[in-house]
């Protein structure tokens, strides 16, 4: 038992002694490990910072090299500017010298000249003195050869003087005349620039025909209908003819009267577009279109005096919505009313005038014109008389009665501005129905048949063939053979022109004095 324990005793130790043995050789297999990879991070580390030392003085080398060529830039852009400077203060230099040479040129020539000055004024003094001399030699020889003394010569130059001081007065007066006839038109003329460009009318060319568009041709027998019952029936009850001839697809109505062509025209589209077209039918839609267009009469003369800024009385006010549909030589009589209350209006305003009063002459100066195909006699007097009618004062009657030359004479400043904006409204080219070929060939035609009379110099159509202003030689035609041959180009011109309205024919004879000054 002893020997067992002796035994496990020293196995044991042995264990013991073997445990150490082998922990002694481990620790020092571990040392050397330790040793080995420390040695190896360290070397690692000496090779990572070479390489980032490398790096960071390579990095170094590309800043500096970088900075060192932003440098050299910088000195070369100073460089270069001051240059620049160097050159533009050189050129300064340059013409600092070359002003002090100028002026030094011009300091010795002004010296010169002084000195020239100052001997040319000792020789005029000696002059001065033998004028003086001769002058007084002159005047005594003077006396003896005109046997008057030195008064009576001064008296005689004092009366010359004085009538030539007169001529020289009138001269001035002439022209300052003359200067106030130009001013005045020039002023007339802003007054009507500025009257015109204050408007923006629209014109528009309404003729004696309207037309009905239709789907087909075979609607054109429905408003014919049976022998003809339908469309004689349609223009019995319209007033207006009825024309459907071979035209594809429309209608055409023709009349004088441009409220029935209206009328007829809105009755006949209903009555296709309804399909039912007899008498009966026609009648009523007739009827009802006649209902409607008068209350829109009434709304377009409303608004038209609100559109000229005026108050008028409910009948006028009817007839100038007539007027829509009321042309003269193809101008729209509604539209021309408007600019002419318009631009009477602006003219009025500009000279000081009665403005409204302007307006409302405007608006009624041609509302005639809505009635002159039911009563006889001229527009001018027909207007006239409606104003007459409902109430407006004889001041209004008589710009109404002006507003054309010939059929009365104005007598208040704005009868003259009522006739001038209708003159404007109507005159200008463009405003009228007609091609520009067709309108200077009147005119040309018109200046031939006047200057064919003898003793016409020149003749000139003007205010858009209104008016033809002729020039007669003095020597062949006499103050009272000026009337006699006025009658006989307006003769001639009556027999051998069409024109629209009337034209004015001025004979001008003009005698002037001549002579050459030498």
């Amino acid at each position: 038992m002893n020997m067992f324990i002796l035994t496990i005793c020293i196995t044991a130790l042995t264990a013991l002694c073997a445990g150490y043995l082998l922990r002694f050789v481990f620790a020092k297999m571990n040392a050397n490990s330790a040793e080995q990879v420390s040695e190896k991070i360290i070397n690692e580390a000496k090779l990572l910072a070479q390489t980032k030392s490398k790096e960071a003085m390579l990095e170094a080398k590309l800043i500096v090299d970088k900075e060192r060529k932003e440098f050299e830039q910088e000195i070369r852009e100073r460089k270069q500017a001051i240059q620049s400077q160097e050159n533009r203060i050189n050129q300064r230099e340059e013409a600092l010298d070359r002003r002090v040479d100028n002026v030094d040129k011009r300091e010795k020539s002004l010296l010169q000249k002084e000195r020239d000055l100052v001997s040319k004024e000792q020789g005029l003094s000696a002059k001065i003195d033998d004028i003086e001399k001769i002058k007084l030699q002159q005047t005594q020889s003077l006396e003896r050869i005109a046997a008057m003394t030195k008064e009576e010569a001064k008296n005689t130059l004092i009366s010359s003087m004085e009538n030539e001081a007169k001529r020289d007065a009138a001269i001035i007066l002439q022209r300052i005349e003359q200067e106030i006839r130009d001013n005045s038109e020039k002023k007339s003329k802003e007054i009507l620039s500025t009257a015109i460009q204050r408007i923006a009318a629209d014109h528009t060319a309404d003729i004696t025909t309207s037309t009905v568009q239709i789907q087909n041709d075979d609607i054109k027998g429905r408003v014919i209908g049976r022998e003809g019952r339908n469309i004689r029936a349609f223009e019995q009850v319209t007033g207006v003819d009825l024309i459907v001839d071979d035209t594809p697809d429309a209608i055409t109505i023709s009349a004088f009267d441009g409220v029935r062509r209206q009328i007829a025209k809105i009755a006949l589209e209903r009555l296709i577009s309804d399909g039912r077209i007899h008498p009966a039918r026609i009648e009523e839609v007739v009827d009802k279109v006649k209902k409607e267009m008068d209350t829109h009469i009434k709304e377009i003369g409303d608004q038209a005096a609100i559109d000229a800024g005026v108050i008028l009385n409910p009948e006028i006010v009817k007839l100038l919505g007539k007027l829509k549909y009321r042309t003269s030589y193809g101008q729209n009589q509604l539209q021309h009313t408007l600019e002419v209350s318009w631009l009477a209006g602006a003219i009025a305003g500009e000279l000081g005038a009665d403005i409204i009063f302007c307006k409302k002459a405007g608006l009624l100066h041609d509302i005639g014109k809505a009635v002159d195909h039911e009563v006889e006699g001229t527009h001018h007097q027909i207007s006239a008389d409606l104003a007459k009618r409902y109430g407006e004062s004889p001041k209004m009657i008589n710009a109404i009665l002006a507003h054309h030359e010939g059929f009365a004479v104005p007598e208040s400043p704005e009868a003259f501005i009522v006739a001038a904006a209708d003159a404007i409204s109507a005159a200008r080219p463009g405003a009228r129905r007609e091609s520009v070929e067709h309108y200077i060939k009147r005119l040309e035609k018109l200046e031939k048949v006047a200057a064919n009379f003898k003793g016409v110099l020149m003749a000139y159509a003007i205010q858009a063939g209104r008016e033809v202003r002729i020039l007669v030689e003095p020597e062949d035609v006499d103050d009272k053979q000026m009337q006699v041959l006025a009658h006989d180009i307006s003769k001639k011109v009556e027999q051998e022109l069409e024109y629209p309205g009337q034209i004015k024919i001025t004979v001008i004879r003009e005698t002037r004095a001549q002579d050459i000054a030498k």
